[in-house]
């Protein structure tokens, strides 16, 4: 405990070391009592003692001491010089003409900058920066799985090769076997013609020994030499011996006819990162009204459609809204007469996974099985993105005008969610900081919608999860549903919205209900006025929810919120 401080946490002169603290030096920062003032202020004469009750201590400004004049305190500032001056040093010529400001005032307004410019460090600049880090270790990550995926890719193409001249090297070698059994089967023919001839010439012999050798003078005359016969020497065979001629191994041309690696760089734009506060849309920027949300959700108005099974929903205003059910079209209805006003067909005739209105009023839907992510204007369909080795899924229209897509690869192994500005790819989202998929990856449903303060959120029913990052990729947190909920089952995502507040609202197919949770993933309320299988949802700008249900035909609009 420090000696100068009682059980009551009382200060205690730093001089006297027993007394109260009554009074303060703000010069030389000594706390002090009544009786020890007088002893410090002679204890160094130099200084200008300033010395106020303890209660108001640091209220004394500590002037700069003037370079010019000795002990002199500079109470003025030259702004033409941008240097503290003291009252000597104004009414010399030296500031002449210049402009001349009390120094307290010049503190103030350096003060207010100081703090300004610290708020922008602390709320802006310095989460931005830890955003760009994490982008940076997000595109480490990746290109070390990348970059693996590359290695493996040049093993398997070598395996490729090896396999292609394995079977080459058998099929010359089966080709050797061929000629060389040919060749031999040949020699082998006339070896055996050769033998029989030498079999015969001895036969022929022994009878014509025989012959001469005996008395019988008839035999002798019977002998017919068969010489003139053997003079005729056997053909001479020589197999010719194929020979193998190797092609010359070239390095260079190796090397094209395996493959190359196309050229490696960095790309850096000096703009590429911007402050998440100056990235904002106007609408995104202003801050709405605050709302409440309604004990009781009531469901305000019904709209009937001619599908038999509604899947999804999307506003267009806040009196139009698309819709898509399990076939190829998409039709448009009035909300209030409940009157069909348009009905657009794919233009493959695939049944659009998901559908979604950009800000300047077009659908856009993505096609599935065709790879595709199409928007309608004026009724017609324009292809803006045809995908390679994966599939779309979920689409939204950010505050920005970009589209977020949520694709599976082709053998639903990995899934990820992808930034375009029109076509051109900006930014992937598939991994957190420690390099882990953020997404369930196997055939599932998934939507994405992006929230006011630009986090992008994805239902991943595969994972049973709603999964949230920010603007660069970073997770911010996985909500996996409430409990009790009010059928008691497993929480099962489908549609997602966001609404004015930064809610961000899910669809939950086993409960039969509707989740709010607030921008960081806290849990508010259910929605549970007698759904049944909800899907599709949507907000308009008066934050009405339209809610579509699986197995029917109607669109309820909802309201959950006080209207302002």
């Amino acid at each position: 405990m420090d000696p100068r401080t009682s059980a009551q946490d009382v200060m205690q002169c730093d001089l006297c070391e027993t007394a109260v603290v009554q009074m303060h030096c703000d010069t030389c920062l000594v706390n002090l009592c009544t009786a020890c003032v007088g002893k410090h202020m002679i204890s160094d004469e130099s200084k200008d003692h300033k010395v106020v009750k303890f209660k108001s201590k640091k209220s004394t400004p500590l002037f700069p001491v003037c370079k010019f004049h000795y002990k002199e305190q500079c109470t003025m500032y030259c702004n033409h010089c941008d240097t503290p001056a003291c009252t000597k040093c104004i009414a010399s010529d030296k500031h002449l003409g210049h402009k001349i400001s009390e120094i307290l005032q010049v503190v103030d307004e350096k003060r207010e900058k100081i703090i300004k410019e610290q708020t922008e460090v602390n709320e802006t600049i310095f989460p931005t920066y830890q955003d760009i880090a994490s982008d940076v270790q997000n595109r480490m990550s990746q290109l070390e799985r990348e970059y693996g995926d590359l290695s493996t890719a040049i093993t398997k193409h070598g395996e490729d090769w090896h396999r292609e001249i394995d079977k080459l090297v058998k099929k010359l070698k089966a080709e050797v076997d061929e000629i060389k059994n040919t060749q031999l089967q040949t020699l082998q023919k006339h070896l055996n013609e050769i033998n029989k001839k030498m079999s015969d010439i001895k036969d022929e012999t022994s009878s014509v020994e025989m012959a001469i050798n005996t008395n019988d003078l008839s035999k002798l005359f019977s002998v017919t030499s068969n010489v003139h016969m053997y003079r005729n020497l056997p053909q001479k065979i020589v197999p010719t011996l194929s020979k193998f001629i190797p092609e010359k191994i070239q390095i260079e041309k190796l090397r094209k006819l395996f493959g190359t690696l196309s050229q490696n760089s960095f790309t850096s734009e000096i703009h590429n990162y911007s402050m998440k506060t100056t990235q904002k849309s106007p609408e995104a920027g202003s801050s709405p009204p605050v709302k409440q949300l309604l004990d009781e959700p009531e469901i305000v108005n019904t709209i009937k459609t001619n599908y038999r099974r509604l899947i999804l929903v999307a506003c267009l205003s806040e009196g139009e809204i698309w819709t898509k059910a399990n076939d190829g079209t998409m039709k448009l209805y009035n909300i209030n007469q409940g009157s069909l006003l348009k009905s657009i067909k794919t233009e493959s005739g695939n049944i659009p996974y998901d559908i979604a209105v950009t800000k300047n009023g077009d659908l856009v839907y993505t096609d599935y099985w065709d790879r595709t992510v199409n928007i309608i204007k004026n009724e017609k369909i324009e292809e803006v993105i045809r995908l390679q080795n994966w599939k779309p899924r979920g689409v939204c229209s950010t505050s920005s005008g970009d589209l977020l897509v949520i694709m599976d690869s082709n053998d639903s192994k990995q899934t990820k969610v992808v930034r375009y500005s029109g076509s051109t790819e900006k930014q992937t989202i598939q991994f957190d900081n420690k390099g882990k998929p953020l997404y369930f990856a196997g055939f599932c449903n998934r939507y994405i919608t992006e929230n006011r303060n630009l986090d992008i959120c994805v239902s991943d029913d595969g994972a049973k999860a709603v999964v949230v990052v920010n603007q660069a990729g970073k997770l911010r947190f996985k909500y996996a549903g409430h409990m009790p909920s009010p059928k008691n089952e497993s929480f099962d995502p489908r549609g997602i919205t966001t609404d004015s507040q930064s809610h961000i609202l899910t669809a939950d197919n086993n409960n039969h209900c509707v989740h709010i949770i607030e921008q960081d993933g806290q849990f508010l309320r259910y929605i549970d006025c007698g759904l049944s299988y909800p899907w599709g949802l949507c907000t308009d700008r008066n934050d009405n929810l339209f809610v579509s249900q699986r197995f029917e035909r109607y669109v309820k609009k909802i309201n959950y919120m006080y209207m302002c």
